[in-house]
């Protein structure tokens, strides 16, 4: 079963940063690309950032592109998102996911973790 665990959300003020980390078990992953995304209060979920488990083929949203960093360690099986120079509109709920290469829908998904970005 495969488990996604998210941590590391807080509150912090514009213009600090943030690594939020995500635990992943229950198999082996080298066959996964991993993502974040994010949902605030009355929007629909959007995507933030993926990678391929193996570290390679990152892909950014354009609103975090820059700022943002995906990343991957194997020996932890975690992945990262490191969040720098946060903006109030960078506020929601992230969620950790992952999906098969070649599969087009993330199969599973973290619970969640909470950002907030104070002006």
């Amino acid at each position: 079963q495969v488990q996604l665990v998210e941590s590391g959300g807080g509150l912090v003020q514009a213009g600090g940063s943030l690594r939020l980390s995500c635990a992943a078990s229950g198999r082996t992953f080298s066959s996964y690309r991993m993502g974040w995304f994010r949902q605030a209060p009355g929007k629909e979920r959007e995507f933030v950032a993926s990678i391929i488990w193996s570290g390679s083929n990152t892909v950014y949203a354009d609103s975090v592109k820059g700022r943002f960093t995906i990343s991957t360690d194997n020996a932890k099986n975690t992945v990262y998102l490191q969040m720098n120079s946060l903006k109030p509109e960078d506020t929601a709920v992230y969620y950790c996911a992952c999906r098969r290469l070649g599969n087009s829908e993330y199969d599973y998904w973290g619970q969640g973790t909470q950002v907030t970005v104070s002006s």
